[in-house]
């Protein structure tokens, strides 16, 4: 009776069913609270008994990409760039299921690895491999099939193509054809990493991959170690103890650092669903000494602050001397490379320069 009399006193409230009604209707097994709906515009309190649902965001069942599709239209031909997981497959966006699902060649970087999230998501459009060792011979098929007015899909093995992985200049060439080139975001490493890592994200530099050459990446690692910024690295695990031996003795053993990998799942050695270690690179070196971690890092240190620049010793300013006048800088120009990365004055690292390579260059100025 009393429930009766609140209803009674609520105001009129009218529902008119229309093109724009985008709730879905669903079986009332799974929702509990219900409204009847009428198709008139007639006025109509709540009641009890149950016809039509309301779906919250929490109750919406997963979508369906072809119903999604069906409302977008074909896809235009052009070169579409999109991210796939970087770990965890369902880290994967809708728009981009439906643009794999719609292309007609995907180009991947390993045909086998990508052909597992293909498989998981029942998705049939040809592979064809596009990796760093034959993008230049793929080049100018893909860019025939381009111009055909085909659609084509590059993928990486994880995260966003172009990105350290093969497809920069395959975009770069799209574009001087005139070629329509997409983006489709996704995950990104770089980005999953600075997000959760506790250092600064207001600026940063990405470096990515360092070069194989000595001189040229402790050229770049002492540029890194000058900046403010926090500094991003790419690191393959065979690279990983030299890595942190060169970045220690120019960074500074008392730099903070994160270490990420497998960011989205959990690798079997892990216990816990941790996938990022922190520390100083000091503490690195002491923590993977005799362990190496398995797969690529995403490896992150914290921007040069002045509470935690460390002088470096008369030996290791001399080596970084040596370096950079044997691969064939001037006495004044290793000066100053050496004086950006470490807290000495010039002046007085010029005088070491001039007292530990001074005769050399003189010897090797007369001899030519």
């Amino acid at each position: 009776m009393k429930m009766m009399m609140i209803i009674r006193r609520l105001p009129p409230i009218t529902i008119t069913l229309t093109s724009a009604f985008s709730c879905r209707f669903t079986s009332p097994k799974f929702f509990p609270e219900q409204i009847i709906i009428s198709s008139k515009s007639t006025p109509c309190y709540p009641r009890i008994s149950l016809l039509a649902t309301f779906c919250s965001a929490s109750q919406v069942p997963d979508p369906i990409i072809e119903q999604d599709s069906s409302k977008r239209g074909p896809l235009k031909p052009g070169l579409y760039l999109v991210g796939t997981p970087i770990g965890n497959l369902e880290d994967i966006t809708l728009r981009a299921l439906r643009v794999l699902k719609s292309a007609d060649v995907i180009l991947s970087e390993d045909t086998r690895h990508s052909g597992k999230l293909l498989r998981h998501y029942n998705i049939s459009t040809p592979l064809l491999s596009y990796h760093k060792f034959n993008e230049s011979q793929r080049e100018q098929r893909v860019l025939r099939r381009l111009k055909e007015g085909e659609i084509v899909v590059l993928i990486s093995d994880a995260g966003t193509p172009g990105i350290s992985d093969p497809g920069a200049e395959l975009a770069k060439l799209c574009v001087d054809e005139n070629i329509p080139v997409i983006p489709i975001p996704g995950p990104c490493a770089v980005v999953a990493a600075l997000s959760a890592s506790g250092l600064d994200t207001d600026e940063f530099t990405f470096v990515g991959f360092l070069s194989k050459h000595g001189p040229s990446r402790r050229e770049r690692l002492t540029a890194s170690a000058n900046e403010a910024r926090t500094q991003i690295f790419y690191v393959p695990p065979h690279k990983f103890s030299q890595f942190l031996e060169e970045s220690s003795l120019l960074f500074g053993d008392s730099r903070r650092c994160v270490m990420a990998r497998e960011m989205t799942k959990i690798h079997e050695e892990m216990r816990v669903p941790n996938q990022f270690w922190r520390g100083t690179l000091g503490e690195a070196k002491v923590r993977f000494l005799n362990q190496q971690p398995k797969g690529e890092m995403t490896l992150l240190i914290e921007g040069r602050t002045n509470c935690l620049v460390e002088t470096p010793s008369e030996d290791q300013l001399e080596h970084e001397l040596g370096e950079l006048i044997s691969r064939g800088h001037t006495l004044s120009t290793a000066v100053k490379l050496v004086a950006e990365g470490a807290s000495v004055k010039r002046k007085t690292l010029y005088s070491l320069a001039l007292k530990k390579f001074g005769k050399q260059l003189e010897a090797d100025d007369n001899s030519n």
